[in-house]
Order: C-alpha cells, then sequence, then structure tokens
C-alpha cells in the first residue's frame, strides 16, 4: 500500500523498525485516547459530578448521624471512582510500552545474528536492517513511556486532589 507524502516517511519508519514498532504505535495511540478522555473529563464533566454530590449533601438537614457519615463516604466513593476509571489502565500502559521496545530489541538482534549465520561473516550493510530493527523499537517504546508517565501523574494528582477537596467540602461541623 502506497501513501502520499509524509505517510510514506511513516510507513518506511514502521518498515524499519518491524512489527513490533506497528504494536508499540498501537499501543501508544490507545494510551492517548485514555489520556485525552480522562484530561477532557477533567475540564468539562468533573466539576458536574462533584457538585451534584455536593448538592446532594448539602440537601440533607442530618449531617451527623451514623446514616449521614455512611451517605458522605458513599459520595466521595463515587466521585473517586469516576475521577479513578481507567487511571491504573494508563499507568499499566506507560509500564508495557517500554516491555515492547524490549521486545523490538530481541527480534531485532535475531535478525542480526540470522544475518551473521547465512552470510558465515559479519556483513555491516546485511546486518544494518537487524540492528535498526533492534534501536528503532527501543527508542519508540521509551517515548511512549516517558510521554504517557508525565500526563499519567498528572492525571492521578488531579483525581486525589479533587477528590481530598470534595472530602475536606463535605466535612462534618
Amino acid at each position: 500500500m502506497e501513501f502520499p507524502g509524509d505517510l510514506s516517511s511513516l510507513q518506511q519508519f514502521l518498515e524499519r523498525g518491524g512489527p513490533v514498532l506497528t504494536w508499540i504505535m498501537g499501543l501508544t495511540f490507545v494510551m492517548w485516547a485514555f489520556i485525552l478522555e480522562r484530561l477532557v473529563y477533567f475540564f468539562f464533566a468533573h466539576k458536574g459530578v462533584k457538585g451534584r454530590a455536593l448538592q446532594e449533601w448539602g440537601a440533607r438537614s442530618d449531617h451527623e448521624s451514623w446514616h449521614a457519615h455512611a451517605i458522605r463516604d458513599q459520595l466521595i466513593s463515587e466521585v473517586k471512582q469516576k475521577a479513578d476509571q481507567n487511571v491504573e489502565l494508563i499507568k499499566t500502559l506507560v509500564a508495557v510500552a517500554p516491555l515492547f521496545g524490549l521486545l523490538g530489541t530481541v527480534t531485532g538482534m535475531v535478525s542480526v545474528f540470522d544475518v551473521m549465520s547465512i552470510s558465515g561473516s559479519s556483513d555491516a550493510r546485511a546486518m544494518s536492517d537487524g540492528v535498526a530493527r533492534a534501536t528503532i523499537p527501543t527508542m519508540a517504546g521509551m517515548v511512549a513511556a516517558l510521554s504517557g508517565l508525565l500526563f499519567s501523574n498528572q492525571i492521578e494528582r488531579m483525581a486525589k486532589r479533587s477528590v481530598n477537596e470534595l472530602a475536606d467540602e463535605l466535612e462534618v461541623d
């Protein structure tokens, strides 16, 4: 399949990095889809979720009984659950990205050793494809992990801060 312009460069890059690089690209797209979903949630929807919890708490006349404390804990738990949604999945994808890069390294080195065993010598030109297949996925896995790490930590902090603020606002006098 032939791509126009810059897409052909991407296709060449993916072919040079081997099949593992395609998996890393897919993993990165999925990870960033979840990161963007969480950012959109925090910037547009979370205030409404938090506001409904505060409104429900404010509508109660009893804030002192055991039942009121249980309802308060439930409200905080519901907001926490919505705030933490997909955060662990994002962190898992961040952790898996370098492992896919390592898999690319191993498969690339296997091709280098394959060339060495077939040719019977260390022909640098023949081995360069295997070396590229070894280094490109490693780099791509690390770049994906580092980019995701920065945002996953920020999202986790946003969730914790928001839930703690809600717990403080729902404090029993």
